[in-house]
């Protein structure tokens, strides 16, 4: 079983970069899929990124050349980093992860979920 802690949110301008980390307490962090999702209040959770456990990435279109999703197996680390940020991008921003996945982009295909952290751009 995964436990998942997400960090790095924050406030950033426009066209600035953050890069939010998320941390596994497993012990088998190597053998999960891991994915970025974000929501806001008045949208629904939507993915951003995921990536295997060999290191193929997936990105939505809106971040795609933006936004960078990578691990670190020997640190049980994903890390999201996000370039070239826009106001559209502010949302509440979680981890996830899955030992098995159909769709990348079905949020309940993921079964172990952090607790969010917030990432706000201004313009």
């Amino acid at each position: 079983q995964a436990q998942l802690a997400e960090s790095g949110g924050g406030l950033v301008q426009a066209g600035g970069s953050l890069t939010l980390s998320c941390t596994s307490s497993g012990r088998t962090f190597s053998n999960y899929y891991m994915g970025w999702f974000r929501q806001t209040p008045v949208k629904e959770r939507e993915f951003v990124a995921a990536i295997n456990w060999s290191g193929n990435t997936y990105y939505a279109d809106s971040v795609k050349g933006r936004f960078t999703i990578s691990r670190r197996n020997d640190k049980n680390t994903v890390y999201l980093e996000m370039n070239s940020l826009k106001p559209e991008d502010t949302a509440v921003y979680y981890c996830a992860a899955a030992l098995r996945i159909v769709d990348y982009g079905d949020y309940e295909e993921y079964a172990y979920w952090g607790q969010g952290t917030q990432v706000t751009v201004s313009s």
